[in-house]
């Protein structure tokens, strides 16, 4: 299990029966180095805060240093997560993807990043419906597509459309969250639908959707990936909860990669999807990869993703990442 890189409660309090130990301790608060002993986590049907969630060591791990967790949600994507953030209703959002997070951002939002995860297989997909004539990205020309504003299903559509010479406006694009969009798509009032799983997984058992463009298969870089937010205020007066946060969360990680079977029976008890689909993401051996904030090399990665997506306008102007990690 992994070690949490702070303080605990328990010692603190313990150096607080001495007089000079009591006002170490305030001193320490008025740092901010923690001002509260409950944090608010976003979380959605999938990833790791679900799974987190389910199981309950995430909370227990916490419990030991006196941090009650309280789940917030869940949320359909990351930017109504984000939104609740800055608004105040939860303290992290749910570790989601960093193409809306970062419009956030760039609109003024106080945010900071506190921790990024890579998940592999990179499982998102833009599929068609069975009916649609539709075998290839080509074959967007003129159809209509649902994708999530400004986020991952945005992103890789604008990836796809630019790798077989086609643009945005050759195709009408449909900007629908995945709530409305999966029953456009059932109902036929989109062709095409860019989406992650379990979502695209779904689409395919019930209504007989077929893959166009795969990321992990069609895409040979990565311009998203899953990341945890806070204000930045937050960060600065909460930094002990911040690490202990990152710590479960790495925990969860090493957990769910290590045993796909347990994770993905939990995945599936919220998801609501067949056995059959349970199965195949067994097979996959979904790994969860932590990438901290002072990781340079992924910060470059990271850096050179905002880049692409300010060129194609899927974000509105340049942001440099490296102002907006938090300070741990």
């Amino acid at each position: 299990m992994l070690s949490l890189p702070f303080l605990s409660r328990r010692a603190v309090l313990g150096t607080g029966l001495a007089a000079a130990g009591t006002l170490a301790g305030h001193a320490a608060l008025a740092q901010g180095r923690r001002t509260t002993d409950t944090v608010r986590l976003g979380w959605g049907f999938g990833g790791l805060p679900l799974l987190a969630k389910e199981r309950g060591e995430f909370a227990r791990l916490l419990a030991r240093d006196g941090i009650k967790v309280e789940w917030i949600g869940p949320f359909p994507a990351h930017a109504p997560s984000i939104q609740a953030v800055v608004g105040g209703s939860a303290d992290f959002s749910f570790g989601g993807s960093t193409t809306p997070a970062l419009a956030s951002i760039i609109a003024g939002s106080p945010l900071v990043f506190t921790q990024f995860a890579v998940v592999e297989p990179r499982t998102t997909a833009i599929i068609a419906r069975r009916d649609s004539g539709i075998t290839g990205i080509p074959g967007l020309k003129g159809r209509s597509v649902a994708v999530n504003r400004s986020g991952l299903g945005e992103f890789l559509l604008i990836a796809a459309l630019e790798k077989h010479g086609l643009s945005r406006n050759d195709v009408r694009v449909v900007y629908l969250n995945p709530p409305e969009a999966a029953p456009a798509f059932a109902a036929g009032k989109v062709d095409a639908w860019s989406m992650w799983s379990p979502g695209v997984d779904i689409a395919r058992s019930e209504y007989g959707a077929h893959d166009i463009f795969v990321e992990g298969r069609d895409l040979g870089f990565q311009i998203d990936f899953s990341s945890y937010l806070v204000t930045r205020r937050f960060a600065e007066q909460n930094t002990e909860i911040v690490r202990a946060v990152n710590a479960a969360y790495a925990a969860e990680a090493a957990w769910a990669s290590e045993n796909p079977r347990e994770a993905e029976t939990l995945a599936q008890r919220q998801g609501a999807y067949s056995d059959a689909i349970r199965d195949a993401f067994i097979e996959r051996r979904r790994r969860y990869v932590i990438r901290r904030i002072d990781d340079t090399d992924f910060q470059a990665e990271l850096q050179r993703a905002a880049d692409w997506l300010s060129q194609r306008r899927v974000l509105p102007e340049p942001v440099r990442v490296r102002d907006h990690l938090a300070r741990l």
